[in-house]
């Protein structure tokens, strides 16, 4: 089980979420009003959507890029969660310029408001394994591992990890970045970019074979959204900030695996489709935790195979009929 304790002296009392009305922000709100916090989030509601906030968060619909935006978010708050971003290592080629304003600009936006208001005692920011070269082998990767980002995406987060960091040092507060691997669970939204599992839920439940690129045996590292939402909830109550730490479950499965777990879960025999390998994507990115462990109390809850029942069953209920 988690080991932080949730009935420990609160620390924190109000949090901005940015990014809270998405899949994994969502989540994130709701596990800290049930803690007692008051919540604001900050959203454009691109891809987020005003019905996943539960009640009691108060919802500042706008831009990281706004200055204003970003003072009435972060008033009266003492702690941010920063998970607003464009998130899609393929269409960051093609999106260069949307992805470095939405992930380096906004993180700087929302942490030059944090320095301004002079309230705030730590940010806890979302990176991404896709800040790592690529491995040679399907093994985890500590947070030492090579940081050379394969895809302007992962460039993009390098930046908001170092600005995170430079900006907390000299602006008086704390703090920690998360490098999430591939999130996955209920709620999450269909897009031909991202959420390898969610395409193939969709195309097979449509009677269609889904595309895979390269040979399907990439190796990834799929945490649950609730297993990355405890990881927050540890950065939260983490008592070393300042540090960067993986999330994930360091249990490898390649995309040919979960293609063949989602298709037996919906009974479904049509095979794959093929093609060649998609620049900038990692044929391996699988997380090491023993830091999340020591640091954190993190402990991976989710197993794959079963939880994964959930999401196919939910993304087929919600299909038009």
């Amino acid at each position: 089980m988690q080991q932080h304790n949730d009935a420990m002296p609160r620390q924190f009392q109000r949090a901005c979420v940015t990014g809270g009305a998405g899949f994994i922000g969502s989540r994130l709100v709701r596990r800290l009003l049930e803690r007692g916090l008051s919540v604001t989030v900050l959203d454009n509601l691109s891809t987020g959507r005003r019905e996943n906030l539960p009640a009691g968060a108060k919802l500042v619909e706008g831009d990281l890029l706004s200055l204003e935006n970003g003072m009435e978010a972060l008033e009266g708050c003492d702690l941010v969660f920063h998970l607003a971003a464009r998130v899609a290592i393929r269409s960051s080629f093609e999106f260069v310029v949307e992805d470095t304003l939405s992930n380096v600009v906004g993180t700087a936006s929302i942490l030059r408001s944090a320095v301004r208001l002079g309230t705030i005692k730590r940010v806890i920011s979302a990176s991404s394994m896709g800040v790592y070269a690529d491995s040679p082998a399907p093994i985890p990767i500590d947070e030492s591992y090579p940081v050379v980002p394969t895809s302007p995406y992962g460039i993009s987060k390098v930046a908001l990890e170092q600005l995170t960091h430079q900006m907390a040092a000299s602006g008086g507060f704390e703090s920690i970045v998360l490098r999430l691997f591939n999130t996955y669970g209920p709620g999450q939204r269909y897009s031909p970019y991202v959420g390898v599992i969610t395409i193939f839920i969709n195309k097979l439940s449509a009677g269609e074979s889904p595309t895979i690129f390269g040979d399907g045996q990439q190796a990834r590292d799929f945490v649950h959204v609730d297993d990355v939402v405890n990881g927050f909830l540890g950065a939260m109550d983490c008592a070393h900030p300042g540090e960067t730490i993986n999330i994930g479950t360091g249990v490898s499965h390649t995309v040919e695996q979960v293609y063949r777990v989602v298709a037996r879960s919906l009974s479904c025999d049509l095979e794959p489709l093929f093609s060649p390998p998609v620049r900038g994507e990692l044929r391996y990115a699988i997380a090491a935790i023993d830091k999340a462990r020591r640091l954190l109390g993190y402990r991976p809850e989710k197993v794959f195979e079963e939880s994964l029942e959930e999401v196919v069953s939910e993304v087929v209920s919600q299909r038009p009929t």
